[in-house]
């Protein structure tokens, strides 16, 4: 069992994809996660925790928020931008 406090970075981003996907999203910079970040989909409430290697892993984003295979290109496209590399912390 864990309970923490930490400050935290959150950025929210909205931005329309280029076949006409609309996303907003909260992107949450903690230290825990070995540096990943917390991506959280606003509109449909699902959170994941997203690093390079997440982006990498086939179908992990159209899993992760039920989304179809071109959403998840455009949206990994804009993700790679955002969660920069990981660090370990322990």
């Amino acid at each position: 069992m864990s309970d923490m406090t930490e400050d935290t970075s959150t950025r929210f981003t909205t931005f329309i994809t280029p076949s006409l996907k609309r996303f907003d999203l909260a992107i949450t910079a903690t230290n825990r996660f070995y540096g990943k970040k917390l991506i959280t989909d606003l509109q449909s409430g699902k959170t994941a925790i997203i690093g390079p290697d997440d982006l990498e892993e086939e179908g992990y984003l159209e899993y992760t928020f039920k989304l179809t295979e071109e959403e998840a290109m455009e949206l990994s496209q804009f993700l790679y931008l955002v969660v920069g590399t990981v660090n370990f912390t322990d």
